[in-house]
């Protein structure tokens, strides 16, 4: 398929300064806000269990974060149109913080619900408008090695969150008004580069799935990713339980799956400014079904097992990456602020079917169901993929 923007991959030339410059605010907005956010996901859950919330309670209220994104995200484009992607972030950055703060003041675990959507959609906002921003500042034959940048240092960035949760505490305000003083602070790159921060222009009005059509493959490694990133989280640790694992080794089998994931991201952006896109996103999601494949294997040996688990988790890793790249290949510029918001809708959609799929694959045949859900997880966005490459490819 042809490039829109007209650019050849193979002639890469350097990132200017202002661009460099707009690339680093976003980055380091999105960066951490994503510390406050990995502080706030486990000290929210940890709080409704000290108030004797039962742990469908607390499911069911860190789903309302993929209901919220759902919802209101397809909106932000255009209210970023309307009055400026800086000043919406910064409107999405003062939100999130007042309600994060207002979390322990509410009297009971009710008033949670509608406070935890408000919260969850200005952080569906600011990861939009963010990766927009990235996306849009990128040069096309480097957007590879930009988007691999921002995957490193955001994951980077998720894993602080927990250890900064470990020195401030998880009782009182002091760890609530970390993660908004954190949301706050995330607005200062944005006021000092707002001068630099792209005009959303008039899109063509299209909806989720005419962003699907016009960007398949890249559509399909969000929901992919979304599946397989919160499946792998949520579920690995019970894997390792049923391997017989303690609960502290199942427990440190997620961070080789983060690890991975720092340590792949910009390889992989690098290699898919150098390579067909589509390609790259092909090989990491056949990459990622022989990884799956392989895990029954592996399982009996920890050395093994473990050095699977952080190739397996880094390739797996790069869908979003690439995924993110390709999207800003295949779409026009009055069309990406509105491809990056359906980007964000079908990781959430994928963040809420990945868990019970996977945990259903654990549960329909123990243990190794969970690879062999994963494995088909795989192998269906790879088909998905190489069906319409092939599609894109003759049109």
């Amino acid at each position: 398929m042809s490039r829109p923007d007209g650019l050849q991959q193979n002639q890469p030339r350097g990132i200017r300064s202002e661009e460099v410059a707009a690339i680093a605010a976003a980055v380091t907005c999105v960066t951490v806000v994503g510390i406050g956010l990995s502080l706030s996901i486990p000290l929210l859950s940890i709080e409704m269990e000290r108030r004797g919330a039962s742990s469908t309670l607390i499911g069911l209220n860190t789903a309302v974060a993929g209901i919220a994104s759902i919802c209101t995200v397809p909106f932000v484009p255009r209210l970023a149109a309307r009055i400026g992607v800086a000043p919406l972030l910064g409107l999405a950055l003062v939100v999130g913080a007042v309600s994060l703060a207002l979390f322990p003041l509410l009297p009971g675990l009710a008033l949670w619900f509608p406070l935890r959507f408000v919260f969850s959609m200005t952080l569906g906002a600011l990861f939009v408008l963010s990766e927009y921003w990235i996306n849009a500042a990128a040069p096309p034959e480097r957007r590879g090695l930009v988007m691999g940048i921002y995957a490193t240092v955001l994951a980077a960035g998720f894993a602080v969150g927990p250890l900064l949760l470990a020195l401030v505490g998880t009782e009182g305000p002091a760890p609530y008004a970390t993660g908004a003083v954190l949301m706050l602070a995330g607005g200062l790159p944005i006021l000092l580069a707002r001068g630099l921060s792209p005009t959303i222009e008039t899109g063509s009005g299209r909806g989720i799935l005419g962003y699907v059509r016009l960007a398949p493959g890249a559509l399909a490694a969000a929901l992919a990713y979304g599946a397989v990133e919160t499946g792998i989280f949520a579920i690995l640790p019970l894997y390792g339980l049923r391997l017989g694992y303690d609960a502290q080794g199942a427990a440190g089998l997620v961070s080789l799956i983060a690890l991975g994931n720092v340590l792949f991201q910009i390889p992989f952006g690098w290699l898919a400014d150098r390579l067909d896109r589509g390609a790259v996103l092909l090989g990491a999601g056949l990459a990622g079904a022989a990884g799956s494949a392989l895990i029954p294997f592996a399982a009996g040996n920890p050395v093994a097992f473990g050095l699977l688990l952080l190739v397996w988790g880094g390739i797996a890793g790069t869908l979003y990456t690439v995924g993110l790249a390709m999207l800003g290949d295949r779409t026009p510029a009055n069309d990406l602020a509105g491809a990056n918001a359906a980007f964000v809708v079908l990781y959430n959609v994928g963040l809420m079917l990945g868990p019970p799929v996977i945990g259903g694959g654990l549960d329909l045949v123990p243990p190794h169901g969970f690879a062999l859900a994963l494995l088909a997880l795989f192998l269906a966005f790879a088909g998905w993929l190489a069906a319409t490459e092939r599609s894109g490819t003759r049109s």
